[in-house]
């Protein structure tokens, strides 16, 4: 069905009148269909509110595999199921140097896009899909999952209450194997974007400096262990620790108000909270973060609105991780604005 296209830069110029979605179901397609990319493929085979209609992959016999589980079409050649597909949502779960170029073929398709975090390898990239997304009327989410967590949700709701007062600081525990999937980018940008994008979102603030420690200990070309620090607009701060060094995952995040401290649990999806009057847990349903992510995207076409994780949280994610990454070469604090 056509060579391989990961990296192709233009795509067909289809283009829709109707910016919304023609369907009662959002048509859906995956583009990548590795570890990530075949749960996007179940969850979008599972959802009430999409239909999984086509995979891509350049890898053949993989795509067929998850082709054949969901009775799907398949493609070699992302342009090709732009092409022939008519298709009203498509996840990008390609590696991220590819993100840039596939998303936006999609989005000059007339095709909603949500593209897996990091939203792009450069920050010049990440403005292309924006614009992209901008110019055509077209939805732009980005795949960050832990803002789907019901913990996270459930924290949000808590914060916004003013139960903890303001929030002084936050400190992040992201730790684990060393994954054995394919990868183009190191624990910075591969993890520490998820607390950094949930601190974003709790405290409702920009990151204004960053200063960051990593290196290498059984990698050879990219960062497995960093220290990073925020320092927020006002008064919080934030302190990130991600490694792929540690035998056990561990994902945790303690944000501390001048009232309260408020304990999230990522992978058990448990909440507490402690004041002056002791120990408070919340009852909280557990449900897969990927499936409230993909419903959330599909809803945004539907219903027309924002996903809740647009194209300009993806990139300030990013602005942050790259100005870490800047941080450890320079080994200074490094402000945002020079990583515009």
């Amino acid at each position: 069905m056509g060579p391989p296209s990961f990296n192709a830069s233009r795509g067909p110029t289809r283009r829709r009148s109707d910016r919304g979605c023609r369907h009662l179901t959002v048509r859906a397609g995956v583009i990548g269909v590795g570890m990530m990319g075949s749960h996007h493929a179940r969850v979008y085979h599972e959802l009430e509110e999409t239909e999984l209609v086509a995979v891509c992959d350049v890898n053949e016999r993989r795509v067929k595999e998850v082709a054949k589980k969901y009775d799907v079409n398949w493609y070699t050649d992302h342009r090709k199921m732009l092409q022939e597909e008519d298709l009203d949502g498509v996840s990008i779960c390609v590696p991220t140097k590819y993100h840039a170029d596939i998303a936006v073929d999609a989005l000059e398709a007339g095709v909603h896009v949500l593209v897996e975090k990091p939203i792009a390898d450069t920050i010049e990239n990440a403005r292309r899909i924006i614009d992209a997304a901008e110019d055509h009327g077209l939805k732009l989410a980005v795949g960050h999952i832990e803002r789907f967590n019901p913990s996270v949700m459930k924290a949000k709701e808590v914060v916004s209450r003013g139960d903890l007062g303001d929030i002084v600081v936050m400190s992040a525990k992201r730790v684990g194997p060393y994954p054995p999937r394919i990868r183009d980018v190191g624990v910075i940008v591969d993890l520490a974007v998820h607390d950094i994008d949930v601190m974003r979102y709790l405290a409702e603030t920009e990151v204004e400096e960053v200063y960051a420690a990593a290196g290498s200990a059984i990698t050879r070309t990219q960062e497995d262990y960093a220290e990073v620090m925020l320092r927020f607009e006002g008064d919080p701060t934030g302190l990130i620790e991600v490694n792929w060094l540690t035998p056990h995952k561990e994902r945790r995040l303690e944000v501390t108000g001048r009232e309260a401290i408020l304990e999230i649990q990522y992978i058990e999806q448990e909440l507490r909270l402690m004041d002056r009057e002791g120990v408070k847990r919340f009852n909280i349903r557990k449900e897969e973060p990927l499936k409230l992510e993909l419903r959330d995207f599909a809803e945004s076409i539907l219903e027309n609105r924002d996903p809740l994780v647009d194209g300009e949280a993806g990139l300030q994610a990013l602005r942050t991780a790259v100005a870490a990454l800047k941080s450890v070469k320079e080994d200074r604090p490094v402000s945002l604005e020079e990583v515009e």
